[in-house]
């Protein structure tokens, strides 16, 4: 595999764990018109540090900020996208509390910033390596951008999901459950009928 979706390394780290099962991406500066879309359907998840922030995070999330090194790139993990969402509430966003490590103003700016009022959900089964992958920290590789393809191609064979077929299974029905529509009370709808 050589398809890579980089973001910041204390999510990969809450990924790689089983904490959370989402990444919830605006877009960088670089993304294809439009913003971000879900370009590859399984990919390596390629930890950063860029715009990574203490304050960005809940307090449980922040032990790891200390494995920064600049030259190389460490790859543990791969996903497999098992659902997206573009939220265009904030609503929405807020109703996937406690799915993620992120803090909600956190969200709250991301969903303000830019000309589109949105942010995107997408729910991954996230893999381990068999062994880890130390590459190169390359130019190509870096700036604000979602998606990089990597020099030389990293062994998925063997890999072992981190949440078992029932952990993810739930996680899953978590996520989606939170963005269903709100069903409307017969009552409204016979209301809404009248004259």
């Amino acid at each position: 595999m050589r398809d890579a979706f980089k973001e910041w390394a204390v999510v990969v780290g809450a990924l790689g764990a089983g904490r959370q099962i989402l990444i919830l991406r605006k877009g960088g500066i670089h993304e294809e018109k439009g913003g971000f879309a879900v370009s590859h359907s399984r990919f390596l998840l390629f930890p950063t540090f860029f715009h990574q922030q203490w304050e960005s995070v809940i307090e449980t999330a922040e032990e790891r900020f200390d494995e920064f090194e600049p030259n190389t790139v460490r790859l543990k993990f791969w996903a497999q996208a098992a659902a997206a969402r573009r939220l265009d509430s904030l609503a929405d966003a807020h109703a996937l509390r406690g799915q993620h490590i992120w803090r909600e103003e956190v969200i709250a700016r991301r969903f303000e910033s830019g000309r589109e009022k949105n942010v995107f959900a997408m729910a991954v089964r996230v893999f381990r390596l068999r062994e880890k992958a130390q590459l190169p920290m390359l130019p190509s590789y870096g700036g604000c951008k979602s998606w990089v393809k990597l020099e030389s191609d990293v062994d998925t064979r063997d890999s072992r999901p981190v949440l078992s077929d029932e952990g993810f299974a739930a996680k899953l029905e978590e996520f989606r459950s939170a963005l269903a529509p709100t069903p409307v009370p017969v009552h409204a709808l016979a209301d809404s009928a009248v004259g």
